[in-house]
């Protein structure tokens, strides 16, 4: 069996808090970063219900118009763009690169699988120091769509050149390792700050608080066979 591991890259390895100098400057409070991500991740959903699939750069902008407006915060185009353009300059969580490193240690291959177009993607991993521990960024753009489509998961295996059962998805989002799940992926949990595990779908068998925690019981769960 392949030793395969997915990782989900924004929120899950990079920190959105690289993000909250820029939203309490334009948009008066840093607490804004975590609702204009989740009105990027709604939008991004609903492009997929949709079929209107769009570049998840340009779901971003259309967010922050939504999130401004919201606010009663007038942006304009080059700030909308100097905000989500940091997004390729978020820093890694604490815990990433030496839950990383514990994973290759045990031979793990290690692919991100994002959202983020994969040049942003590649500019992301490499300026948050971690680009060194994935065999290959596979970007939902190749697909034309976003996740949680199942079409993402399989495409990902594909890429791999492994069956979904050879993989384990890991994620700090619920709706992410559900969908991945859904498809025959299992799954890793990360509870970082703030996220909760959605009760309406089967906990995966890896659940930690950190990428540390989370790397230590894959390579537990996985020596049982």
């Amino acid at each position: 069996m392949q030793r395969v591991l997915l990782f989900d890259v924004n929120e899950t390895l990079l920190d959105l808090a690289g993000l909250h100098e820029s939203f309490a400057v334009h948009l008066g409070s840093e607490k804004i970063t975590t609702e204009w991500f989740n009105q990027l991740i709604q939008s991004a959903m609903l492009s997929v219900i949709v079929g209107n699939y769009s570049n998840f750069a340009e779901i971003g902008k259309a967010a922050l118009r939504m999130v401004a407006e919201r606010h009663r915060v007038t942006l304009n185009d080059e700030i909308i763009g100097e905000i989500v353009g940091k997004m390729r300059t978020l820093p890694a969580h604490a815990d990433v690169a030496e839950g990383l490193a514990n994973l290759r240690e045990n031979q793990y291959r290690m692919a991100a699988l994002t959202n983020s177009p994969t040049q942003v993607a590649n500019e992301q991993l490499a300026n948050a120091g971690i680009k060194q521990y994935f065999e290959k960024v596979i970007s939902v753009e190749e697909v034309k769509t976003v996740k949680p489509d199942p079409k993402v998961y399989h495409h990902a295996a594909k890429s791999m050149d492994c069956l979904p059962s050879d993989c384990r998805l890991i994620a700090c989002h619920s709706w992410d390792v559900a969908g991945a799940m859904s498809v025959g992926i299992r799954g890793g949990f990360i509870r970082r700050a703030g996220m909760i595990w959605n009760p309406l779908f089967a906990q995966p068998d890896v659940v930690g608080d950190h990428l540390i925690d989370v790397a230590s019981e894959i390579v537990r769960v996985d020596s049982m066979g």
